[in-house]
């Protein structure tokens, strides 16, 4: 965990350690099925690693422009820049990026690779829709995960499911070409693609699995930690009761447009109740209800 004021979770960290391990474990049972391959299959390997280091590398870049957002100085948005200084000093904690996504799709997120190289949005959405006293404890939520590095781990597992996605795609043509090559040489003992083909299926549904776990947790311990932080639980609460409810009122194009960040954002961009427990990103919304309400009753900030 990066040392900040944060309540430090030993929870979030024995996860993240876990599903770092299951990650590092696929990387080389995958590795190991792409090796037996050459030819092509092996530049298309190097190709795709390169894809999976790039999204890792540039991933706030990237998330920030899949929601067309677009990064904002201090004099373009004073009062957000404001609001996100007293934090950063309150947590003891490197200052973000600071960008707005112009939708009406009540939504926050943070991305980056580390505290140093990380990024909050805010949607201009949530801006409209709540105070200034929720919109601080949603930042706090945000800046939380930052400091926790939990969003360096689901970027790596995104990528990871990156990589598996591509072979799946393509391993039919990878694996046909070195199939071909084998036959004309007499050489019969090349594994044939529908190994790598399930192989790269089975990789892609356990870091599904792996990151769906830790995003619903890192999401609680967000909660608690930012409300820890401000000391206002019941504002992150009012938050969430306001974009949890706004959220069926979004059409629908503007919800799948942004379901590729949907782990990564502060409230699910979609209807919860036709998502069950093992394909939801977060936890359900009387979960972190509850949870607030016990913070608040041990800061005497009733909900």
């Amino acid at each position: 965990m990066a040392r900040s004021r944060f309540r430090a979770d030993r929870g979030l960290t024995l996860r993240m350690g876990g599903v770092s391990l299951g990650l590092g474990a696929l990387y080389v049972a995958f590795g190991a099925v792409l090796i037996s391959f050459s030819g092509s299959a092996v530049i298309g390997l190097v190709i795709t690693v390169a894809l999976a280091w790039g999204q890792w590398y540039f991933s706030d870049t990237l998330a920030l422009k899949s929601m067309g957002a677009r990064v904002v100085s201090p004099e373009q948005a004073p009062e957000l820049h404001a609001m996100i200084d007293r934090l950063c000093v309150m947590a003891d904690m490197p200052k973000p990026t600071v960008a707005v996504a112009v939708t009406d799709l009540p939504n926050a997120f943070a991305t980056g690779r580390t505290p140093r190289h990380s990024a909050v949005c805010v949607t201009t959405g949530i801006m409209q829709r709540l105070d200034a006293d929720e919109l601080e404890g949603v930042l706090a939520h945000e800046l939380s995960h930052v400091a926790n590095r939990d969003v360096s781990v689901m970027t790596v597992a995104s990528s990871l499911g990156l990589l598996a996605g591509f072979i799946t795609r393509w391993g039919f043509y990878l694996g046909a070409g070195s199939n071909d090559r084998d036959n004309r040489n007499g050489n019969g003992n090349g594994v044939p693609f529908i190994v790598v083909f399930l192989v790269s299926m089975l990789v892609y549904f356990v870091s599904f699995l792996l990151t769906r776990a830790l995003s619903r947790y890192r999401e609680l311990s967000a909660d608690r930690s930012g409300a820890y932080l401000t000391g206002r639980p019941s504002k992150l609460a009012s938050a969430l009761v306001k974009i949890s409810g706004d959220m069926s009122r979004i059409p629908n194009e503007d919800l799948r447009g942004a379901q590729a960040l949907s782990a990564f954002f502060f409230a699910p961009a979609i209807n919860r109740a036709s998502v069950n427990a093992v394909m939801a990103t977060h936890p359900p919304l009387e979960q972190r209800l509850a949870q607030l309400a016990k913070v608040g009753a041990e800061l005497s900030d009733p909900i």
